[in-house]
């Protein structure tokens, strides 16, 4: 199996996370968050993580409600978000479900830390680790 990296994106109209995932070992990790005005974040900054660790494919959460049904205002923006990442930079992307993935992030970094630990930008990131993870897990349970 090749071996593929994975820049992961957990979208908001405020902040951004961002984590980093590697194939071979299923895992991934928290980078960090970056700020968003309006859901539109600086783009600089993220051709320089592109630059800094050349993935091969980007994953951007897409939010839905519990019933798998797009979210009114967050869905369609979570979508041109990917669109424009793939337009700007030419990179594959993947959009993938990310139902829980906040709860599931907060109550991992509560494990690991306590309350002081679920600061918004530690929550965004660890977000975008779940993502990445549950996509691996999706991409590979054949």
């Amino acid at each position: 199996m090749t071996s593929h990296t994975v820049l992961g994106f957990d979208y908001g109209v405020k902040s951004i996370g961002v984590a980093i995932g590697q194939s071979l070992t299923g895992t991934a990790r928290p980078l960090c968050a970056l700020k968003a005005r309006d859901g539109i974040p600086n783009w600089e900054e993220i051709a320089s993580l592109l630059k800094e660790w050349q993935p091969d494919v980007l994953v951007v959460g897409l939010p839905l409600d519990l019933n798998g049904e797009p979210l009114e205002t967050i869905t369609p923006r979570a979508r041109k978000f990917a669109n424009r990442l793939h337009g700007r930079f030419g990179y594959p992307v993947e959009l993938h479900d990310e139902r829980l993935s906040t709860r599931e992030a907060r109550a991992a970094l509560f494990e690991r830390g306590g309350y002081k630990a679920l600061q918004k930008g530690a929550v965004d990131a660890q977000s975008a680790v779940v993502i990445i993870e549950s996509w691996f897990e999706r991409q590979y349970a054949d």
